[in-house]
């Protein structure tokens, strides 16, 4: 079957374009309303199946109640007729003064029409799994850690999966997007690939020596930016108006160097472009003039969407019902959803009240994770280029880098804190050419792990004077505790804020102090990973998994807070432990529990 005509039944997506006169659909012009043009922005349609699955989640609510409700899952699930039959027999469903319908009318609804949320996707074994690979993470003296590293490495069968044949049969009776190579889930309620959870499942399986799994991915993601231009939150008709940090380089660029193969880099250069001038065009980029007048342009998350997202709509409606005025809700939702584009949803970060979610406001942020992702991406770019001889594609991204370089320290290097700062725009100091003007007042003077994610990359931590600065504000900001590196300072409830840690932010510091070259930076950077593996190990001992996020003031203790239920798997946090592992491996000698 031509992937291309089996993904065009599930998502016929249509640009929409606001304007202050109107919305522009192809070549018609239909009115937008009365809010305000900085309030408005591009929006890809959905599709009559998410919008039919979106009712059935509405009402699911009113039936079934709060308690243990979980909106994904009702846009997970599939049809087992058509639409129209699907639609006219929930219609007919005899509904209470309050829009609900008895729990045996609505179980035998589902029971009849629609397909489970999981059974788009089937257990497939990865072709290149064995259970001890040769050489596996030499530097693990323990027969402790051996064995549990074996059990995480194992886990790759559990969450490995290909799409059922009945999704390339029917797409239109799915929301999922037919892949056309296996995938590793993150787990539990996370069925469907994602963006940026795969870079650390790839660290994972290039530590397990799984190349071709690792590369199966990637070539998933570079057929999301054939199709849509760009890599989708995660492979689901729901997501394609938005991203998520973009980190498609770093994996090509990973396996690439284990692998040396040059077709992954041929195959792989032109959907980088592509991404590349996805974050760099549009809403996503911003210019700011600095203080010497020069003017610099950044990025920022901006998703595509103003309404509630499919997989949260009931959440984010009664997080927006407190606001009267529709375009403020309109507004609110596409910060939710760009909050979503940004991998943190959700947090205090993007919030201009730290006790109200309702105060959103991320498209108003300059993040200094995303433009190091985009700074990273250029490098890789340029390096990858450099691989097949593409000498113009080279020096144009090195260009780019620089120009990326000089505004992140003009713009979000705060010499007092020795840390990077998000920077917060104003509407009131922007041109009418929409050129900002950088003031000091904007940069964002509280403590996120994202202030120290610059460490991650060559132009930032190959200077040992600057690395050991940075390190000593690291060590006094209050964000390094007993189990690892807090995500902020605040206890907001919101999953990515305090005391949650995370894989990823003490993946990427620990590799950025790790190399670079200075001693002390290495030393703190084994304390913490070591503090990691331990947390991870004791919670997996106690509970038999492996968790999304941890609580990095207990030992063995996993992260809560947000809006669902503690997950397992766990993908991104099996990939960290293990790459932890082959860099510092565990001496025989070294104890596992948390004394």
């Amino acid at each position: 079957m031509d992937r291309k005509a089996s993904l065009n039944p599930i998502i016929t997506t249509t640009l929409f374009i606001f304007s202050f006169t109107g919305l522009i659909m192809s070549n018609t012009i239909v009115t937008a309303g009365a809010c305000s043009p900085k309030k408005s922005g591009p929006v890809i349609a959905t599709t009559p199946l998410i919008t039919f699955l979106e009712r059935v989640q509405e009402v699911a609510l009113k039936t079934y109640g709060h308690k243990g409700f979980d909106p994904k899952l009702y846009v997970d699930m599939s049809l087992k007729q058509n639409l129209s039959t699907t639609v006219a027999a929930f219609d007919e469903l005899p509904r209470t003064a309050n829009g609900s319908v008895s729990v045996e009318e609505l179980n035998g609804f589902v029971e009849k029409y629609l397909g489970g949320a999981a059974e788009d996707l089937v257990y497939v074994d990865p072709v290149d799994f064995v259970a001890e690979p040769e050489d596996f993470l030499p530097k693990v003296k323990s027969p402790e850690v051996r064995a549990w590293a074996l059990e995480v490495h194992n886990l790759w069968k559990n969450l490995s999966r290909k799409v059922s044949g009945r999704v390339l049969e029917k797409p239109d009776f799915y929301t999922l997007l037919p892949l056309e190579n296996p995938v590793i889930i993150p787990g539990s309620r996370f069925r469907e690939v994602y963006y940026w959870d795969s870079y650390w499942v790839i660290r994972g399986l290039l530590a397990s020596k799984m190349y071709e799994t690792a590369k199966g991915i990637v070539y998933n993601l570079i057929s999301l930016i054939d199709e849509f231009g760009h890599v989708l939150n995660g492979a689901r008709a729901y997501y394609t108006n938005r991203s998520q940090p973009p980190l498609l380089s770093s994996m090509v660029l990973d396996i690439y160097n284990r692998t040396q193969d040059e077709d992954l880099v041929i195959r792989s250069l032109p959907a980088l472009v592509k991404e590349h001038e996805f974050w760099n065009s549009g809403m996503h980029q911003v210019n700011i003039m600095d203080a010497d007048g020069t003017n610099h342009s950044l990025s920022r998350y901006y998703a595509m969407w103003n309404q509630p997202r499919p997989e949260s709509s009931t959440t984010d409606r009664e997080t927006a019902s407190k606001l009267s005025n529709n375009c403020d809700k309109t507004q609110l939702y596409r910060e939710l959803a760009s909050a979503a584009e940004s991998g943190w949803d959700f947090s205090t970060r993007w919030m201009r009240n730290e006790s109200d979610l309702a105060t959103l406001a991320t498209t108003s942020i300059i993040p200094v994770d995303l433009n190091i992702f985009i700074l990273k991406m250029e490098l890789d770019i340029s390096f990858l280029a450099h691989v097949v001889g593409d000498a113009v594609t080279a020096a144009r991204f090195t260009e780019a880098s620089q120009a990326r370089k000089k505004a992140i320290n003009s713009l979000l290097w705060n010499a007092e804190k020795q840390q990077w700062l998000d920077y917060w725009l104003s509407d009131s100091n922007a041109s009418k050419e929409e050129v900002y003007t950088w003031r000091l007042s904007g940069q964002n003077q509280k403590l996120f792990a994202s202030n120290f994610i610059p460490l991650w990359i060559e132009l930032f931590n190959s200077d040992v004077k600057t690395v050991d600065d940075v390190v000593l504000s690291l060590q006094n900001s209050g964000l390094v505790r007993s189990f690892g590196i807090a995500t902020s300072l605040t206890n907001s409830g919101q999953q990515w804020d305090f005391p949650n840690g995370w894989a990823p932010l003490q993946h990427m510091i620990v590799e950025g102090l790790v190399r670079s070259g200075s001693k002390h930076a290495r030393c703190v950077a084994k304390d913490i990973a070591l503090k990691w593996i331990r947390t991870n190990y004791v919670a997996y001992k106690e509970t038999g998994a492996m968790h999304e996020k941890y609580d990095v003031e207990k030992c063995g203790g996993f992260g809560g807070g947000g809006e669902y239920v503690p997950q397992t798997g766990f993908g991104w946090s099996n990939g960290v432990v293990l790459a932890f592992l082959e860099e510092f491996g565990w001496p025989e000698d070294l104890k596992l529990n948390c004394s």
